[in-house]
């Protein structure tokens, strides 16, 4: 497949564009910063700034997938704006390029706890997370409003951690998945595993899902 990689060289992109490439797909790596990436059999990179909804549509055009790992930085003093603008910007020139599919990896925050709470209003949610978190729930509640994408939106575990891949882990759907008393843990390599698994094999079109040892 042709996929359209926004956000390849951040912790989960990377992670993706590695899972993307070894199953021998074409990546277009869409990034700020294409220098950092290396030459590689079946990668393009491009400078992107996912905030020009014009220029983004050019690049995305021609891909047969979208898959987007964007977060603005977690130093960024709007995090909550940038990231839900550059979330419309996205879906905006997925649609105007005419690409149906988009798989976005999000955060854990907008899971279910309990009936009607999600994990980022409950208490001890860390508070240096809690701006992005709200922008990350705000991205899904966008999408799921969205009728013109065949759209997936990926939360990983509470703990989304460095580690090998494995390819075995529990998928869940709304809800925080937990080992024993504790939240899940998975690492950013079987969390490229899954969305990847899931750009081959859709099974959450227009629905979200989640995973976890």
């Amino acid at each position: 497949m042709k996929l359209a990689l926004i956000g390849a060289t951040g912790y989960v992109g990377a992670a993706l564009l590695e899972e993307a490439l070894n199953r021998g797909h074409q990546v277009t790596a869409l990034v700020r910063h294409p220098e950092k990436l290396a030459q590689r059999a079946g990668l393009s990179a491009l400078r992107a700034d996912v905030q020009d909804v014009a220029a983004l549509t050019e690049q995305l055009r021609g891909h047969d997938t979208v898959l987007s790992a964007f977060n603005p930085g977690w130093g960024v003093a709007d995090i909550r704006e940038q990231f839900i603008a550059g979330s419309k910007s996205i879906t905006a020139a997925s649609k105007a390029a005419g690409v149906k599919r988009l798989l976005v990896v999000g955060g854990a925050g907008s899971l279910y706890v309990a009936p009607g709470q999600q994990l980022i209003d409950s208490d001890g949610f860390p508070a240096e997370y809690k701006e992005g978190a709200e922008g990350a729930r705000q991205a899904l509640d966008l999408l799921r409003d969205e009728q013109g994408l065949e759209w997936t939106f990926l939360s990983p575990a509470a703990h989304l951690e460095p580690g090998p891949r494995t390819g075995q882990f529990r998928l869940g759907g709304e809800e925080l998945l937990m080992t024993g008393e504790q939240p899940g843990r998975i690492s950013v390599a079987d969390l490229a595993v899954a969305l990847l698994d899931e750009t081959e094999q859709p099974r959450h079109v227009r629905r979200r899902f989640t995973l976890a040892y």
